[in-house]
């Protein structure tokens, strides 16, 4: 059973095609890395997979339900509830706390206030940012900011994390932390992680790889025939 899925899922943007007929399925508790270069089609699938963009065909499931079909209000109340995403460069609104950005997932979602921040807090423990909870977002260093990032999208317990060139902004050795962590909290959380990178050793860290080509999705195997 398949915990997020596009099947035959095209998108265009004006007269050019991101996406070809894409079809890709992640498991419950799977990290599935998306592979390809730079315009393939890597982003708009993920975001055709969150609900953020809606295909011009095909289909698009989580949990055994139609995503792509629902209404906006409904995509977004679940992007909140069940989806958490950590972006290349974070992400973050400079003049919100690390606090604040923490605790502004939960409280859309209606949680106490008093929960809310007391979560970020427990976060922030969790990732070696305590006593940085005052301070602002833009105030970081560039491996803090996307700590911060990470610890906002698992902070609301998602079903779904969608990582999209988590490391594409940091050196070598801060990137392997990021990612070290990010896979370990997402095994801690039974989490499905939908990676997408151009980096082989951040693919290595997911159970399953795929390879986006042209708008369509093929295994490494069939992109080592040139298919």
């Amino acid at each position: 059973m398949s915990m997020i899925e596009a099947r035959d899922v095209a998108r265009s943007f004006g007269t050019t095609p991101a996406l070809r007929g894409a079809t890709v399925a992640a498991a419950p508790g799977e990290i599935l890395a998306v592979l390809g270069p730079s315009g393939s089609g890597k982003s708009t699938l993920l975001h055709c997979l969150s609900g953020i963009f809606t295909p011009d065909s095909g289909e698009v499931h989580y949990d055994g339900r139609r995503l792509d079909t629902l209404p906006e209000p409904a995509r977004t109340k679940l992007r909140r509830a069940a989806f958490g995403f950590v972006f290349q460069f974070g992400r973050l609104a400079p003049e919100l706390t690390v606090a604040d950005t923490i605790a502004l997932p939960l409280l859309l979602n209606k949680v106490r206030r008093n929960t809310a921040y007391a979560t970020a807090a427990s976060w922030l423990d969790r990732l070696g940012l305590g006593g940085l909870g005052r301070r602002r977002t833009g105030e970081l260093s560039g491996g803090q900011a996307q700590r911060v990032a990470v610890a906002r999208a698992l902070a609301i317990r998602p079903r779904v994390l969608f990582a999209d060139e988590p490391t594409g902004s940091l050196d070598p050795v801060t990137g392997k932390a990021v990612m070290d962590l990010l896979v370990a909290l997402a095994r801690e959380e039974a989490v499905t992680v939908l990676l997408v990178t151009r980096d082989s050793q951040v693919a290595g860290y997911a159970d399953r790889l795929v390879i986006v080509r042209d708008g369509r999705v093929g295994t490494a195997a069939q992109a080592r025939a040139g298919r």
